[in-house]
């Protein structure tokens, strides 16, 4: 595709697919599942036209450990799944975090838990928010709510894990990856324009061998470098947690939701409008680091929060983290890929508040 400006149709996951490769992607590792099947079959076609290196693994656990070698050689490494898929690959990205390994994962989630089905969800938030493996370490953890930030946050994804040397979750719902928009595409990177990776095992002539492992037998080594880590993670908490907020600072009631939660939840305030309601909607971008800091101080007015999204109360729990009580916190969610809809949000907007 052409590298102007011009705005073309495309589905999520295809801007997600096209975005990676424009973002300096040299080395894609996948396994098909739905839905999130045209970012592999994307990669398929694109990656090779490219003259980079496109593998279809033969199970997810392969696809991830791929990811992690890949990396550590030297690549701009991602892989895709969704939901299951993303379970199978927790200890690869628990092993990745224990050895600083920037990578990209795209989970286009699904209803669950188990196979589950094949409809949009948003109920792999605790897996995603709260590292998803074993061990004490985080993801950062971005959610578009269009197929245009599909693009730009697949860009960020790239740029956010070498800059931390971390793994990075792009995580959108089945609705974001298989709904169709105009995206304006970010410009291709010449790959000799990406970040040195001055720490891979790659390029040994001249100097000592390099050993990335994520073992350390010794404790007070391993605490070590897991505080280390963690000192990092602050730095990220300032320095890169994004929101989005929309409406007025004395709106009667705030909605927090992301993704296609948040594109009901802004139908939904349209409807409030026209009543003489003032709703807002308070949209997390990174859901970790999750901006509780803006959200306390929205939450400041005592005005309620209503949570909007497709599981039965994952969100909500950082919203009332967040808040501590200074307001009160409801949840509107559902499961299994049922969508709410914009009458049903303000329906309950209207409860809550009396009207």
């Amino acid at each position: 595709m052409s590298g102007n400006s011009e705005m073309v149709l495309m589905k999520g996951n295809d801007a997600i697919a096209e975005a990676a490769v424009r973002a300096g992607c040299t080395a894609y590792f996948g396994y098909p599942i739905t839905p999130q099947n045209e970012i592999i079959a994307y990669m398929a076609k694109r990656m090779l036209e490219a003259g980079r290196v496109f593998i279809q693994a033969e199970s997810e656990v392969a696809a991830i450990n791929m990811v992690f070698g890949a990396s550590a050689a030297g690549a701009r490494a991602m892989t895709s799944s969704s939901s299951p898929g993303i379970s199978l690959k927790q200890e690869g990205i628990s092993y990745a975090a224990g050895a600083d390994i920037p990578l990209v994962v795209a989970n286009v989630m699904r209803g669950g838990p188990g196979l589950g089905s094949i409809a949009p969800s948003q109920s792999d938030y605790f897996q995603s928010t709260r590292g998803g493996g074993h061990g004490d370490y985080y993801c950062i953890v971005l959610a578009p709510k269009s197929v245009q930030e599909c693009a730009d946050l697949t860009v960020l994804a790239f740029d956010l894990a070498d800059r931390y040397l971390m793994p990075v979750i792009l995580l959108a719902d089945g609705m974001i990856g298989q709904m169709m928009e105009g995206v304006v595409l970010p410009p291709e990177r010449p790959l000799a324009d990406l970040p040195r990776r001055d720490w891979t095992v790659g390029g040994m002539a001249g100097r000592d061998s390099r050993h990335i492992t994520s073992i350390n037998l010794i404790p007070e080594q391993l605490e070590a470098k897991t505080r280390a880590r963690f000192a990092r993670y602050g730095e990220i908490k300032v320095q890169e947690t994004r929101y989005e907020y929309s409406g007025e600072t004395d709106a009667d009631l705030t909605l927090a939701a992301y993704g296609t939660s948040a594109r009901v939840a802004q139908g939904a305030r349209k409807l409030a409008e026209k009543a003489g309601i003032k709703l807002a909607l308070f949209r997390p971008i990174t859901l970790w680091p999750f901006p509780g800091e803006a959200l306390a101080n929205i939450a400041s007015n005592g005005k309620p929060i209503l949570t909007v999204e497709m599981s039965l109360g994952q969100l909500v729990e950082d919203v009332k983290l967040s808040v501590l009580g200074s307001a009160s916190v409801y949840l509107l969610g559902h499961s299994g890929g049922v969508i709410p809809t914009e009458e049903e949000v303000f329906a309950e907007a209207r409860r809550i508040l009396g009207r």
